[in-house]
């Protein structure tokens, strides 16, 4: 039985964790039986990058097939090599490097820049959008599934439901502008016979970050939690990029857009009050539920692949433990809270 079919009760080591992140589902094993070529995936240098990578790699190998799995990345991956992934280091601002590259079948676009943006935006649509460019005009045979946000979309009333992907695109503040630029880069080519799917991706959560860590630890360490925000959906990263792999098979001309996310909407007071249970502690609350934020429906990919495998509320005992062992986070707040898209 995997550990996708029997979760643990409690996860205590990275080691367990980063197991559990990339263990594939039976769907996805038998995708990369179907999947013709290798699969290559840009910025895996990142929080969700070497979970992708390994889930990937896992994924094949459970299959039985012989399909390279390559990580691109500014930096050295030395954890991947030692998983057999094979790694290979890029400008992806620099056309030459990026036309350097081997061609393959699959390609996952994971780069961008989100945090930092406020005050150097030039280096953010540089990166969001310059970059994109190079690899969708390189990569036009390629089927891509290119990692977006739920930023694209207007902040969205709760009584909406959230953003389904019909919702016209509206972002709010230069990052998310720049996303859309990034899409906008991909679906220049998609009309020119390149097959795109955009991962519209709000949020991942595990263990060492997220919009459920920053709530854990704020009640943790007593701290005042901000529900003008009051409300936000997530996936467990190992969910979000099973998805995401799946996804290829979904590229398309033009682009497809999917909506990754959980299918709940949950309440950030009442997650805030869930962790003050586990901890023994009283949640401090500042601000007055304003009923909006970035809510994405996601009912389209959880109709495809069916619901996440890992639950919110299985995901909150995981994080509570976490927190009380003193278990490492990134020390990288999300700033959920925000709704004027500065970052």
């Amino acid at each position: 039985m995997s550990l996708r079919d029997s979760p643990p009760s409690k996860i205590a080591t990275v080691a367990h964790l980063e197991e559990v992140l990339s263990a594939p589902s039976d769907s996805l094993v038998r995708m990369m039986q179907r999947l013709e070529g290798d699969v290559m995936i840009l910025g895996a240098g990142g929080k969700v990058g070497p979970t992708l990578a390994v889930m990937a790699k896992r994924a094949v190998e459970a299959a039985g097939v012989k399909k390279k799995i390559l990580a691109v990345a500014r930096s050295p991956l030395p954890a991947l090599e030692k998983r057999g992934i094979e790694t290979l280091g890029c400008d992806l601002l620099d056309p030459d490097a990026v036309a350097r590259l081997p061609r393959v079948e699959n390609l996952v676009y994971m780069v961008g820049r989100k945090f930092g943006s406020t005050g150097t935006e030039h280096l953010t649509w540089a990166t969001n959008v310059i970059t994109a460019y190079h690899v969708a005009r390189v990569f036009t045979k390629s089927r891509i599934a290119a990692f977006s946000t739920g930023c694209v979309y207007p902040v969205m009333d709760l009584r909406s439901g959230g953003a389904t992907e019909a919702e016209p695109p509206n972002p709010v503040g230069e990052y998310a502008m720049s996303c859309l630029g990034r899409e906008r880069m991909f679906d220049f080519f998609a009309e020119k016979g390149g097959r795109v799917v955009h991962l519209r991706l709000n949020y991942a959560v595990e263990l060492r970050y997220g919009v459920l860590v920053d709530i854990a630890m704020n009640v943790f360490e007593g701290r005042s939690v901000d529900v003008t925000t009051g409300f936000a959906n997530a996936i467990w990263q190992g969910d979000a990029c099973d998805q995401i792999l799946q996804s290829l098979e979904l590229a398309a001309s033009p682009a497809a857009v999917l909506n990754v996310t959980g299918p709940e909407t949950f309440s950030i007071r009442e997650v805030a009050t869930a962790f003050g249970r586990h901890f023994g502690k009283t949640p401090l609350f500042t601000g007055q539920e304003n009923g909006l934020g970035y809510l994405n429906n996601a009912t389209k990919a959880n109709t495809i692949f069916g619901n996440p495998s890992v639950p919110l509320g299985r995901i909150v005992e995981w994080i509570a433990h976490w927190v009380q062992i003193g278990g490492e986070t990134s020390g990288k707040p999300t700033h959920f809270e925000t709704q004027n898209g500065k970052y």
